[in-house]
């Protein structure tokens, strides 16, 4: 089991920036990735960034140069760092931990999400 709450969402004007915090706890033996992921209104989640096994990071072409993930395992936190935002990415952002378990296979866990409004 594995919770995950975020936090520091917000209205900002185009090209400010913004730090997205998720909290974590649980039990994380089985999981083997984490990010973040987005909806706008009226259209499907997608990836934002994410760490991968061996720390690997993979990001969407959209937000490259601009975002960064990062985390601080000693406080169980991970974060995605804005920069120069745009209307564009206005959305609910969504922490999310992906785990695989043997006898269920793989499940993903999700925050509550948290809103980023971009003005023009």
């Amino acid at each position: 089991q594995v919770q995950l709450v975020e936090s520091g969402g917000g209205l900002v004007q185009a090209g400010g920036s913004l730090r997205l915090t998720c909290a974590a706890s649980g039990n994380f033996v089985s999981i083997n990735a984490m990010g973040w992921y987005r909806q706008a209104p009226g259209k499907t989640r997608e990836l934002v960034a994410t760490f991968t096994r061996g720390d690997v990071t993979n990001y969407a072409d959209s937000v490259k140069g601009r975002f960064t993930i990062s985390r601080d395992d000693a406080k169980n936190t991970v974060y995605l760092q804005m920069s120069g935002l745009k209307p564009e990415d206005t959305a609910v952002y969504y922490c999310y931990a992906g785990a695989y378990y043997s006898d269920i296979g793989g499940h993903d866990y999700w925050g509550q999400g948290t809103q980023v409004t971009v003005s023009s």
